[in-house]
């Protein structure tokens, strides 16, 4: 398994269908996953560090499963079937759970846990962009410390790039 980084999330135009970008850790791979806006929402929020008067639903379920005892030990993209990826969370205990990616990682944000991406699904959907002239990925964490040309690069990259590239 890679464990990943969560770059980000970006609009991609002119749908404004939002795209979670998942960095690996130990390549110049990135894995871009399409998602629905509540959950950019609530990923966006967590990456942030804002945190809501009330809880939100993936705040509700960080608290239920510490309630009864669990505790979130990462999360794992695991498979990629007819263009849809499926992750699970893993616990502790060693159970684990099918989740959305979008859901399982506003949970691992929100627990500070590591988050995985198996290596047949980063060899097949990952984009490997330091073999492209066009790119070439900054020295910081989560890629944050990208130079204004890398940056204008990157978001030209993810203007390119489609859910059916991944189909």
């Amino acid at each position: 398994m890679r464990e990943v980084d969560v770059v980000g999330i970006r609009l991609e135009l002119p749908s404004n269908q939002p795209v979670l970008i998942l960095r690996d850790q130990n390549a110049s791979r990135y894995l871009p996953l399409w998602i629905g806006t509540a959950e950019a929402s609530a990923i966006s929020l967590a990456l942030d560090g804002v945190v809501p008067a009330r809880p939100q639903t993936h705040d509700l379920l960080v608290n239920a499963i510490a309630q009864l005892g669990g505790q979130v030990s990462s999360v794992t993209v695991t498979e990629l079937v007819e263009g849809t990826f499926f992750a699970t969370l893993n616990f502790l205990n060693h159970d684990a759970i099918s989740a959305r990616p979008s859901d399982a990682i506003a949970l691992a944000i929100r627990t500070s846990v590591p988050v995985f991406v198996t290596k047949e699904i980063m060899d097949y959907a990952g984009m490997d962009l330091a073999e492209s002239d066009e790119f070439a990925i900054g020295d910081g964490p989560g890629g944050q410390d990208m130079s204004a040309d890398e940056l204008e690069k990157f978001r030209a990259f993810l203007d390119e790039i489609k859910p059916d590239d991944f189909s």
